[in-house]
């Protein structure tokens, strides 16, 4: 029997709509088991504040959360599997993707979420498009969500690499799309299967 009971939440973190990276992890979604529960959402139509570190605040950082914060909040914690999903800008994740990562550190402090117990108990994936063949230069955006989520204690699904330098040339990059068919292969193991 199937796990079905997974849920995905994708995270798409980048500034041009249907680019490469969108359109490699809707590759490696279409290989989920059928009922797998996705959902998309764009980062760029959910915008956030600047964020502001009020831990040392006199009220300790009480404050009111945003529509757009609370929708990414409960997401989040709503989702078994968080996938982010981030061309690869000056070597790191875009500029989306690490507001929302900012954010964590205040929804460790958002009373009742018990945020981080709930994050150790996901897992982590990411899926980048970028305009270099030498996949090294990846390395500084996989570490800061490989060292997020060991940071909750969350298992690391790992990277999907892809090279595109201009609109949909990430789909004849063919080791990017048969690796793609294989990303999220653990969701289709059976409850308790070992392996990765």
């Amino acid at each position: 029997m199937m796990n079905d009971s997974r849920s995905f939440l994708f995270l798409l973190a980048s500034s041009r709509e249907g680019g490469n990276t969108e359109a490699l992890a809707r590759e490696a979604a279409a290989q989920l088991p059928a009922g797998t529960e996705q959902r998309w959402l764009r980062l760029a139509d959910l915008p956030l504040p600047v964020f502001e570190d009020v831990r040392h605040a006199p009220d300790g950082g009480g404050r009111e959360l945003g529509e757009n914060e609370r929708l990414l909040l409960d997401a989040t914690l709503a989702a078994t599997d968080v996938v982010i999903a981030s061309p690869l800008y000056w070597y790191s994740v875009s500029s989306s993707a690490k507001l929302y990562l900012d954010y964590w550190s205040h929804w460790l402090r958002v009373p009742g979420a018990d945020f981080k117990e709930r994050m150790g108990g996901k897992t982590f994936w990411a899926v980048s498009a970028l305009a270099s063949e030498d996949q090294q230069v990846a390395e500084p955006l996989l570490g800061t969500l490989r060292l997020s989520a060991e940071y909750f204690g969350a298992r690391w699904g790992g990277g999907l690499l892809g090279y595109a330098n201009r609109p949909g040339q990430v789909l004849a990059d063919g080791p990017a799309l048969e690796r793609a068919r294989d990303f999220f292969a653990s969701a289709r193991r059976p409850v308790g299967a070992s392996g990765v």
